[in-house]
């Protein structure tokens, strides 16, 4: 029997419902929140991700700002719009869209945004609140992984569970969440020896490497009845696919995400949920 396949679209849309009612109540009381986005450079997929988290911001009450700015900007220059943001008591979210130009020192940029309106939870306090389970703002698509989990009812409580990735954006965040869940986990990356070993014994694995090239998580590397979390995002012939040959997989497994239409949509309606986290801190 395939599997149940969760759909982020779904998930996504409830919660901007829910988001939508509490919008308006914030707004009746006078306090809209708002999202500042910032874009430097041209970089094709970046403008589609701004884009698009502006246009559903918009769509459920979030007033947002746009910032647009040359590849050449300069380390000052952009620093210094992040802390005339930070001083702006009528913005409560601000994201700065990675990646960004190589002269500039992405990890002292995103330390400049004032933690409490760091909607991407990348900030080194951030980062250190969530090690201490004291987080208010954490990164989208861990916190768009654990609502889908929470929706689809997958047991975490004791479960075996791989992450595939230990980047600050996804792997290490999620370490944490699940942790705090109870669940017992596994981090692999581009080192792990025999990775077929710790995916085979694995309940639910998370996958976002995003080198469909080097690496597909094929149907003999997973256990039957096991949950799959696909993160990846590739393109294969011109069409987008994540880290897991879905159609073998499916047919092995409980449940699994889709690519497109399954982790995508939650890391932006996640992005919605911190702006409105933020704007009540």
């Amino acid at each position: 029997m395939a599997a149940k396949i969760m759909d982020g679209l779904l998930v996504s849309q409830k919660v901007k419902e829910r988001l939508s009612i509490q919008i308006a109540g914030m707004r009746q009381t006078g306090r809209i929140p708002c999202l500042a986005t910032i874009l430097v450079g041209n970089d094709a997929p970046s403008m589609v991700y701004v884009n698009n988290k502006q246009k559903t911001a918009k769509s459920i009450g979030i007033k947002t700002l746009d910032y647009r700015l040359d590849e050449s900007v300069s380390q000052l220059e952009l620093t210094d719009l992040i802390r005339r943001l930070n001083s702006d008591s009528s913005v409560h979210g601000i994201l700065l869209q990675l990646p960004i130009p190589n002269h500039l020192d992405r990890r002292k940029i995103i330390n400049t945004i004032d933690p409490q309106k760091d909607v991407d939870g990348l900030t080194i306090i951030n980062s250190g609140l969530l090690l201490n389970n004291q987080a208010s703002l954490v990164p989208c698509t861990p916190l768009g992984i654990m609502e889908l989990l929470r929706y689809y009812n997958i047991p975490l409580d004791g479960s075996n569970v791989l992450i595939i990735n230990r980047s600050n954006l996804v792997g290490k965040p999620l370490v944490s969440l699940l942790l705090e869940k109870d669940a017992t986990v596994t981090v692999a990356h581009t080192h792990t020896k025999n990775l077929h070993s710790f995916s085979t014994q694995s309940d639910i694995v998370i996958s976002a490497v995003g080198k469909r090239e080097s690496f597909l998580l094929t149907a003999n590397m997973v256990k039957p009845g096991a949950t799959i979390i696909d993160v990846g995002t590739n393109r294969v012939n011109g069409k987008l696919c994540g880290d897991v040959d879905f159609e073998t997989v499916k047919e092995k497994v409980d449940y699994i995400t889709p690519v497109p239409g399954g982790v995508g949509p939650m890391t932006i309606c996640m992005l919605l949920e911190n702006t409105v986290k933020a704007a009540m801190l």
